[in-house]
Parts: C-alpha cells; sequence; structure tokens
C-alpha cells in the first residue's frame, strides 16, 4: 500500500534517496505510457509557471502567518491541537530551547514517518511527561521514557528511548554546564561559535546523531546561535525552489533584508537581528513542512495573482 501523505518520512536525506531510487526503477513500459500522454499537458503546465509566479512577499507572509500552519502539519497534529487547545508545544509552532531542539533533532533524524516524528516531539515535551530538561529525563529514567515513546505510538521505541537518556547524559557530562542546562552555551564556548566544531563535538558525544540530524538542529538553533546564520540544507533549499523561492540561504537573506519593512512580523520577539534570524528560520520551517505534507502547490497558489480562487 502507498504510505498516506501524512507519513513523509521525517529522515530528510533518507526521502531523497528513496525518490533517486524509485526514480530509477521505474520499468521502461511505464515510461512508454508517458510517451502517450497528450503533450499539451507539460505545455500548460510550463506556460503557467512562466506567466504566473507567485508574488514573493505575498507568499512568504503566508508563511509567517498562522494560516499557513496547517499546510505544513500532519492531519493528527492539527486534530490534536483542535482537541488540547493552542497551548500544545508542538514542533511546527512553538520556542524549543537549544536542548529540546537538540532532543527533536535525534528524533527527526530517525528513519521513522514525518507525522510519527512529530507525534512523539508533542508526547515527550508536553504532560504529563514534559522531558524538557536533562535532569527531567534522568529522573524519569528510562522506564518513563518508553512509557512517553510507546504513547506516541511511534517506531523503534526501545532505541529511541535509549537515546534520550543517553542524550541527557552527554549533556550533564560534556555539552552543558548541569543537569537544569538547557542552553548548550558550553557547546559554543569550547568550539569558538565555530559550527564545523560544534558539529563534531555533538556528533562525538550524542548518540544517533548523523548528518541529517545535524542539519535539522542547524536549521533551527540559528535562530539563537548567531554565528551559523544564514544556514539552510540541501533538502529545505528544495522544498524553498518548489515555492518559487532562491535557492540558496544567502540569496533567502538577502530577499527578506529587501523587503523587511514589508513583511508582518507580528509575534516575533527580540532586536531586529533576533528577528531577522527568527523569520528566517520560520520560513525554512514552513517551507519544509509544506514540501513534506505534499501542498507546495496550494500554497504558490495563495500568493500567486488570478489562482486563489480558481
Amino acid at each position: 500500500m502507498p504510505p498516506k501523505k501524512d507519513d513523509a518520512p521525517a529522515g530528510e536525506s533518507k526521502q531523497e534517496e528513496s525518490n533517486d531510487k524509485k526514480a530509477s526503477a521505474v520499468p521502461s513500459k511505464r515510461k512508454a505510457k508517458s510517451n502517450d500522454a497528450p503533450a499539451k499537458a507539460p505545455r500548460r503546465s510550463a506556460r503557467s509557471a512562466t506567466q504566473a509566479q507567485p508574488d514573493p512577499v505575498t507568499l512568504i507572509n503566508h508563511l509567517l502567518s498562522p494560516e499557513s500552519l496547517d499546510s505544513c502539519r500532519p492531519k493528527d497534529e492539527i486534530e490534536d491541537v483542535k482537541n488540547r487547545g493552542s497551548g500544545l508545544r508542538t514542533y511546527s509552532s512553538s520556542t524549543f530551547s537549544p536542548f529540546e531542539e537538540l532532543m527533536c533533532a535525534v528524533i527527526l533524524s530517525r528513519p521513522i514517518s514525518h507525522a510519527l516524528g512529530l507525534r512523539s516531539i508533542r508526547t515527550l515535551l508536553n504532560d504529563p511527561y514534559r522531558f524538557t530538561t536533562p535532569k527531567k529525563i534522568r529522573d524519569g529514567g528510562f522506564e518513563s521514557v518508553i512509557k512517553a515513546v510507546n504513547e506516541a505510538r511511534t517506531q523503534h521505541r526501545q532505541k529511541t528511548a535509549e537515546e534520550l537518556v543517553i542524550l541527557a547524559d552527554a549533556v550533564v557530562d560534556h555539552l552543558g554546564d548541569g543537569d537544569e542546562d538547557v542552553n548548550l552555551e558550553r557547546v559554543q564556548r569550547e568550539c569558538d561559535h565555530d559550527w564545523e566544531k560544534e558539529k563534531e563535538m555533538l556528533k562525538k558525544h550524542v548518540k544517533g546523531l548523523g548528518k541529517t540530524g545535524l542539519d535539522i538542529f542547524g536549521r533551527r538553533i540559528q535562530a539563537q546561535w548567531p554565528a551559523l546564520y544564514p544556514f539552510a540544507d540541501q533538502r529545505t533549499l528544495s522544498g524553498l525552489q518548489k515555492l518559487s523561492l532562491p535557492g540558496t540561504a544567502e540569496e533567502l537573506k538577502k530577499l527578506l533584508d529587501h523587503h523587511w519593512t514589508e513583511l508582518n512580523l507580528q509575534g516575533f520577539e527580540g532586536n531586529e537581528d533576533e528577528k531577522k534570524r527568527r523569520v528566517f528560520v520560520q520560513v525554512l520551517e514552513r517551507a519544509i513542512g509544506v514540501d513534506l505534507q505534499g501542498n507546495a502547490d496550494g500554497v504558490r497558489a495563495e500568493a500567486t495573482p488570478g489562482t486563489k480562487n480558481d
């Protein structure tokens, strides 16, 4: 049975690898069928791409607005927010500490669906568990963590629980300044705010954190670690391009700077530099969420003159 839309892989590099394998495995009969399709369909698509491009400011403001959230959330998260209220902490809409971001990166880099990854995060970081510090994980121990992971009905439960307990120990012993520390300033301090060194330190001490997990962590943590900004991994850049947004981190930063006074910044806190980093991160996160949920065409239409009500 083909995977549902909500089951888009959380492991982003695995999704690209899977797509490449599927493309190379298409039998010749299927390729022959595509030649029989009417030629006017691709020509119409090409004309619309050149004639009706989304307005970048409208598109970015849509991504910055609460209205875009449902386009980048799996269905079960939408239902969960409706049932439990807007105070529910979610990966899609909440601000997390560096420790929580690192936890999320470990979870989302596992070979599970995007929906299961986000459900695990909601379960772990909300009542009744609230594993928001290394101390809370260590006090609860493996039994409490595995109970939460089981409640999330995810996959690879034993290994995920083990890795989260090991993560808490690693923060206390190597990455932080005590079991209540959630800022991980020790990492920046010992690595002289050098992202390449920080990646090596994190990879060395955090079990289960590879390239994909480091990309996920880096994409989000730059809102709080200025030396990394602007950063965008290749998987996210692909999502941006599907929305007709710039294909490099530097180009996206320039676009946001150029239109800064036209952007809807309601809800973004801090000084101007902090706001710019947070806006940059939100655009990245919404773009990749939209892509993982298969909603890029709909979001583009929202920002394309003449197509909104088609």
